[in-house]
């Protein structure tokens, strides 16, 4: 065996966890495996986004070529995308921008994306279903050094155990109890209840009205829909709808946004995902324009998502286990970011795991280093998102929408829509305007660092 040959199990078959996959197989001293706890590698979820920086990554994991073929357009039509920000709240929706993108925002069909992740798993990668994990136990004495139980009774060893088993993440649950040890140990008590508190996700107090239908369904209501052709977000009072046409045109991914801030982080009552009948989302958005009704009017089955986040741990690492995505950071939906964080998550970690420096003995330091470049940038973008989501929904202070119809000030409220439309574009410049590549030289750089982590 060489000697800095391990084993990586990756707990959760989503997005992330194929990325790293995918990332890892390309060493081949490492052994991986991919526990996923249903039945199939499935993806939940229509659409996904992949802005400009996460596409750098896929490209540079030889994975360019085949996701360009599923992609609703292909990278080289791009540049002529671009997401139109309409206030319909209101009898006839007023235009009041264009978000045109260097790169623009790459869409896909969920299950697209997710076959072409599971294609390219290399020989190294084992793939198990129905294996949800119960519980895991760390050993500095032992090795393999991590022990999994899962919900069938079986076990399994690694020396690496990465957390990308979502929102409701198993591997989350158990490495606040490790961080929060560690802190009392130290004698902060109340960081360990602070800890302890950031485990479970919360609420955010938005729920999300999700549908998927035929662009000809669409047609037949209004024929010269403007989302045919262009990505849309619709702004309104404590609400907004983003929609988009996926699988090249052929169908559209609507997704409408009821906020209650009031109730956020608080605990949501009832299944986090349901079906509704479209009559729930027609009340509540009967005030809005013509063409935001063709809409919802064309949406046949929704399903309606408690939308929940997580709170910032101090730490995504744990001794040798690594959270990603929404495990380490779930988001508001506001940026499209998810899975493209995710991604990153994935690359950073793959990359330091696999750097020759990285051995048995030094596994720990590597995932220090994952945690010191991922953790501040993704709890980032976890913010701008957060804020993106009051702005969509008019409830940033001073640019709220309050007065009745009557005693509306056209020029005043320009002006908000304006500020609105910088502020947006400020929280979003990061997804086109940098890349990942000076992150991945700091963390090579840190792995020479004798003096980091110790």
């Amino acid at each position: 065996m060489s000697p800095h040959k391990f084993r990586v199990a990756i707990c959760g078959g989503g997005v992330g966890g194929l990325v790293c996959a995918v990332a890892l197989s390309r060493y081949h001293d490492i052994d991986i495996d991919v526990y996923e706890a249903h039945n199939a590698f499935t993806e939940i979820g229509a659409g996904i986004g992949v802005w400009p920086r996460a596409w750098r990554v896929l490209c540079s994991l030889g994975l360019g070529d085949d996701l360009s073929k599923v992609a609703v357009v292909p990278p080289t039509d791009l540049p002529q995308i671009a997401f139109h920000f309409r206030k319909g709240d209101q009898p006839e929706g007023v235009n009041f921008y264009t978000l045109s993108t260097p790169g623009g925002l790459l869409a896909f069909h969920r299950a697209d994306f997710h076959g072409v992740l599971l294609r390219h798993l290399g020989r190294n990668c084992g793939k198990h279903t129905s294996k949800r994990l119960v519980s895991y136990t760390q050993s500095r004495s032992r090795h393999p050094s991590v022990r999994l139980e899962f919900q069938d009774g079986s076990t399994a060893t690694c020396d690496v155990l990465i957390g990308a088993d979502g929102v409701k993440s198993a591997v989350r649950s158990f490495m606040v109890q490790e961080l929060a040890a560690v802190a009392r140990a130290e004698g902060r008590y109340q960081d360990a209840e602070k800890v302890l508190g950031a485990g479970p996700p919360k609420w955010s107090g938005t729920v999300a009205y999700r549908a998927l239908f035929s662009s000809d369904t669409l047609r037949r209501r209004l024929p010269n829909h403007r989302v045919l052709e262009n990505p849309m977000l619709y702004l309104g009072k404590n609400s907004e709808i983003t929609v988009y046409p996926i699988q090249r045109g052929v169908m559209i991914n609507f997704a409408a946004f009821r906020a209650r801030y009031d109730l956020e982080y608080s605990t949501f009552k009832g299944p986090w995902v349901q079906d509704v009948p479209s009559s729930e989302v027609l009340q509540d958005f009967d005030d809005w324009e013509p063409e935001v009704q063709a809409l919802l009017q064309s949406a046949e089955r929704i399903n309606r998502w408690a939308i929940h986040t997580t709170l910032p741990l101090p730490a995504f690492v744990s001794g040798k286990v690594a959270l990603l995505g929404d495990a380490a950071h779930a988001m508001m939906p506001y940026q499209g970011a998810g899975a493209g964080q995710s991604i990153e998550d994935a690359f950073i970690l793959a990359t330091v795991l696999g750097d020759r420096r990285t051995t048995q003995s030094t596994i720990g330091r590597a995932l220090r280093v994952y945690d010191s470049i991922r953790r501040p940038f993704a709890l980032r973008i976890q913010e701008a998102s957060r804020e993106n989501g009051i702005l969509y929904t008019l409830n940033y202070p001073g640019l709220t929408f309050d007065r009745p119809a009557s005693a509306q000030n056209g020029s005043e409220d320009a002006e908000k829509l304006k500020e609105i439309r910088t502020r947006v574009r400020m929280n979003w410049e990061w997804a086109w305007k940098t890349t990942l590549d000076g992150d991945v030289s700091r963390a090579l750089r840190l792995l020479d660092d004798p003096s980091f982590g110790s």
